[in-house]
């Protein structure tokens, strides 16, 4: 697991010590919210980790809503990883979380997750929620993992594909 050096919420760049699995070597990931600046680097995640990617416009649409929240994971400069989640009054909704093809299955999406967690537990908020892909078992179970369970499914709820989505929550405690 990761050492945290700066505890806190989402917002400003804090650093964590690697310790295990991809973060063997010592080496510092870094957390930060997103800025325009980072849309290159984005949209080559985003493009690799979704069969329907989000657009470039979609991304700069979403850093201007008001209680939009974003989170990317750096390592040597490098983004490995993002959260993108709105702060609702009472709860979190997170839109969209993806991982660098080369660091997926390695712990950055985990601890994006458990930023976003912290964020919720900082802001008093007893609930998390996410809609994801059916056809998506790889993110079920990292959500399962954490605690989150299955509260519904929503027919056709893809756009472009008419995919169906299961709803997730989790119901988020003062401690750990």
């Amino acid at each position: 697991m990761i050492d945290s050096q700066n505890k806190g919420g989402a917002q400003g760049q804090e650093p964590q010590r690697e310790g295990g699995g991809i973060f063997s070597t010592g080496r510092i990931v870094r957390f930060r919210p997103m800025t325009v600046a980072d849309l290159d680097e984005l949209m080559t995640i985003e493009q690799s980790a979704y069969p329907f990617p989000w657009s470039r416009g979609f991304f700069l649409q979403e850093l201007q809503v008001a209680c939009a929240r974003s989170i990317v994971a750096e390592l040597d400069g490098t983004i490995v990883g993002y959260v993108l989640y709105w702060l609702l009054p009472g709860s979190i909704d997170i839109h969209n979380l993806a991982t660098h093809v080369q660091y997926r299955r390695r712990g950055v999406a985990r601890l994006l997750l458990k930023r976003v967690l912290g964020h919720a537990r900082e802001q008093s908020i007893g609930r998390v929620t996410l809609e994801v892909r059916k056809s998506n078992l790889p993110a079920q179970k990292l959500y399962e993992s954490t605690g989150f369970v299955v509260t519904g499914v929503r027919k056709g709820y893809y756009s472009d594909n008419g995919e169906d989505a299961l709803a997730m929550a989790l119901e988020v405690t003062a401690q750990g």
